[in-house]
């Protein structure tokens, strides 16, 4: 029996689920070591919820440390079958201001040491990626935001950056020179390793503030920074508590079968060892044991 039919992962500002009933702490082992915390499972607007602390509750871990594998196939074994991941933001547009959220629909990759698939170690697999998130999902996201009353904008592109630093001004100056409108350092990995775990996935980018390309960027001050988080924070409980509400109970996108024709190895090749670690992954499609 699934635990959770849904999977929200709090960033920046977000380390609870406001809401969440009949709440349940869930340690959960994977393959690929731990996730990031506790998954706290319940029940939200009816429907059963596991919530995950990005960084951990207390802001422990850094981007690049971050074990994505683990966190999302942590999901996948609970039964989750979409994913909702609200991420705190820099701005890279006059137009995204803080307290702004952003749907973006596409991602731009400036990381450089992080591990971003499942497969490798005998088994060979292409996703198809163009688009990297579920419009069926993003569409009720996009109609919970304007329900909660806030400023919810689909579209434009997520700048995926390594950190831990913030980006240097000639660096901030090239993104917007590209066309991307907001940055970030978490959440392209996720979005990959949802596709190939066949999970929906979408991105709720909360602008904090401006990044350093803007003029007034060096007057925020640390406690308006902080306001904002908080802000944000209570605006994000309101639109997943809208988008959980509103989810249609069957999914009806692409999201669901994408490793159907995106394996290339011949499963007799399979080393038995990442035939097993891979199960839960590849199981709909290579049978768990070789002839």
């Amino acid at each position: 029996m699934p635990q959770a039919e849904i999977g929200i992962i709090g960033g920046s500002g977000l380390y609870a689920m406001p809401g969440l009933d009949r709440v349940k702490e869930v340690r959960v082992k994977t393959p690929f070591g731990a996730p990031s915390d506790a998954y706290l499972c319940g029940v939200l607007e009816g429907r059963k919820v596991a919530f995950l602390a990005r960084h951990a509750r207390g802001h422990r871990i850094l981007p690049s440390e971050l074990n994505f594998r683990a966190n999302i196939h942590g999901f996948k074994q609970l039964g989750v079958e979409r994913i909702v991941s609200i991420s705190a933001v820099g701005s890279l547009k006059e137009e995204h201001k803080p307290l702004d959220f952003v749907i973006p629909e596409q991602f731009f990759d400036r990381t450089r040491h992080r591990v971003d698939t499942f497969f490798g170690a005998g088994v060979v697999a292409h996703i198809a990626f163009a688009d990297p998130i579920c419009g069926e999902l993003a569409a009720v996201i996009e109609a919970a935001c304007k329900k909660a009353g806030v400023n919810g904008k689909r579209g434009g592109t997520y700048l995926c950056m390594e950190g831990p630093q913030f980006s240097t001004r000639a660096e901030s100056n090239v993104y917007r020179s590209l066309g991307t409108d907001v940055i970030g350092m978490t959440n392209l990995q996720e979005a990959k390793l949802a596709r190939e775990a066949e999970l929906c996935y979408v991105t709720v980018a909360m602008v904090t503030d401006y990044d350093c390309w803007h003029p007034h960027h060096d007057s925020v001050t640390v406690d308006q920074i902080l306001a904002v988080l908080t802000k944000n924070a209570e605006n994000a409980a309101k639109v997943v508590r809208e988008t959980v509400a509103a989810m249609p109970r069957e999914r009806n996108c692409k999201c669901q079968s994408v490793l159907a024709h995106a394996i290339l190895t011949d499963p007799a090749k399979i080393p038995a060892a990442t035939r097993k670690k891979l199960k839960l992954i590849l199981g709909k499609y290579v049978k768990t044991s070789a002839r």
